[in-house]
C-alpha cells in the first residue's frame, strides 16, 4: 500500500471514531437524567412551539444540561422531534430522552371535569366557565356554535352526558361539550336499540324526555326502574304524567321554590304535565345511563302512584285510594300543602 493510500485509510478511520464518539457524547446527553430537585413540576408545552425553543425553555429553567447538545442528538432519532402542545408534568427520575418521547406521544397532565346526573345544561355551562383549565368560547347558552352542536334539536336541556371527562389544559367548552355530546349519543343509541318491547315511545328523543324525568324523581338510585315503570304505565294508559319537576323546570325564573296549586292549573306551561298528556316537549335535565335504561328497560309491575317517604325513597301503590294512604301516612301529618307526584 503506497504511503497516500495509508494516509486516506487513516484520515478515514478517524473521521469513523470521531464520529462514532459524537454520536456516544450526544447520546449520553439523551439519557443524562433530567434536573429536578423537588416534586414535579409542571413543563407547558405551548400551542406552535417547536422542539427547539422546547429544549431552550428547558435549559433556561434548569432542567436539561445543554439545548444545543440535546437538539443535535435528536438528529440520531427524528422520530422525536415533534413536540404536542400540553402541560406535563416532569418526573425526577427520567431521562432527557423520556421525556421528549413524552412530549412527542402526548402524555399531558388532564383535569377532571364532572357533569352530575339530573343538572341543567345552563348549570354545566357555568361549572365550564369556572373550571381554571378550561378556555371560554362562548357567549351564552343561545351561542350558535351550541346551536349548530345540538342539531337537529333546538334546545341543548338533556343532550349531553354526565360524566366525569378527562381534559387537558387549554381545552375549550365547546371541546369538552362535543366530548359530552357524543357520549350522549353513543348511550342513547345503545339504550334505543335494546329498548324493551311495546314502549309507549316514539323515538330515542322521547325516551330522553323520559329519562331526564325520571332522573329527576329519582332519590334512591334503586328506583329509577320502578319509576320509569310508573310511568311508563301512565303513558300506555293515557294518564297525565302529573309530576312536580316538569312543571318547575317551565316556570323557569319564575319558580322561588314554593310551587303553588295556581302553578298546577297554569296551561300555558308547556310543561305543565297536570294539564298536558303525553311527554313534555323537551328532556328537563340531563339524564344518566342508569336513568336512560330505566326509561327504555322500565320495571314491570302495575304501580302507577308513588309518593316520597321524605328520606328519598318513595312508596308505590296500584290505585289511587292506596296513594292516598301513602299520603296520609307519609306527608300531610308533616306537610299540610304537600301535593304528590302523580296525584291522579
Amino acid at each position: 500500500m503506497s504511503r497516500s493510500s495509508s494516509l486516506i485509510v487513516l484520515f478515514a478511520l478517524v473521521c469513523v471514531l470521531s464520529v462514532a464518539a459524537a454520536g456516544a457524547y450526544l447520546s449520553q446527553e439523551l439519557d443524562r437524567k433530567i434536573s429536578v430537585t423537588e416534586g414535579a413540576p409542571l413543563f407547558v408545552v405551548n400551542q406552535g412551539d417547536g422542539i427547539i425553543r422546547v429544549l431552550q425553555a428547558l435549559e433556561q429553567q434548569g432542567y436539561i444540561r445543554s439545548a444545543q447538545a440535546s437538539r443535535l442528538a435528536l438528529t440520531l432519532q427524528p422520530q422525536t422531534l415533534v413536540v404536542k402542545p400540553g402541560e406535563y408534568r416532569l418526573r425526577p427520575t427520567e431521562t432527557v430522552r423520556e421525556l421528549l418521547n413524552r412530549f412527542n406521544n402526548n402524555d399531558v397532565v388532564v383535569y377532571g371535569f364532572t357533569i352530575p346526573e339530573g343538572v341543567r345544561f345552563q348549570w354545566v355551562l357555568e361549572k365550564l366557565w369556572q373550571h381554571p383549565q378550561i378556555t371560554r368560547t362562548l357567549v351564552d347558552a343561545k351561542d350558535s356554535s351550541v346551536g349548530e352542536l345540538i342539531k337537529p334539536f333546538t334546545s341543548p336541556e338533556g343532550l349531553f352526558l354526565p360524566e366525569t371527562y378527562l381534559i387537558p389544559r387549554g381545552m375549550t367548552d365547546l371541546d369538552v361539550l362535543k366530548l359530552a355530546r357524543e357520549a350522549m349519543e353513543r348511550e342513547l343509541e345503545a339504550a334505543w336499540s335494546s329498548r324493551a318491547s311495546e314502549l309507549p315511545l316514539n323515538s330515542p328523543y322521547e325516551a330522553l324526555i323520559l329519562a331526564s324525568i325520571i332522573e329527576k324523581e329519582t332519590g334512591v338510585a334503586s328506583e329509577r326502574g320502578e319509576i320509569g315503570g310508573v310511568f311508563t304505565r301512565r303513558l300506555q294508559k293515557g294518564m297525565r304524567l302529573q309530576t312536580d319537576p316538569t312543571v318547575i323546570y317551565g316556570l323557569g325564573t319564575r319558580f322561588d321554590g314554593n310551587l303553588k296549586r295556581r302553578h298546577l292549573r297554569d296551561g300555558s306551561n308547556p310543561y305543565n304535565t297536570y294539564r298536558i298528556f303525553g311527554l313534555p316537549p323537551t328532556p328537563i335535565a340531563l339524564p344518566g345511563s342508569a336513568a336512560l335504561r330505566a326509561a327504555t328497560h322500565p320495571k314491570s309491575g302495575d304501580a302507577l302512584y308513588f309518593v316520597a317517604k321524605g328520606d328519598g325513597s318513595h312508596a308505590f301503590s296500584a290505585t289511587l285510594d292506596e296513594h292516598e294512604e301513602n299520603v296520609r301516612r307519609y306527608q300531610l301529618n308533616r306537610k299540610k300543602d304537600y301535593r304528590s307526584s302523580p296525584s291522579q
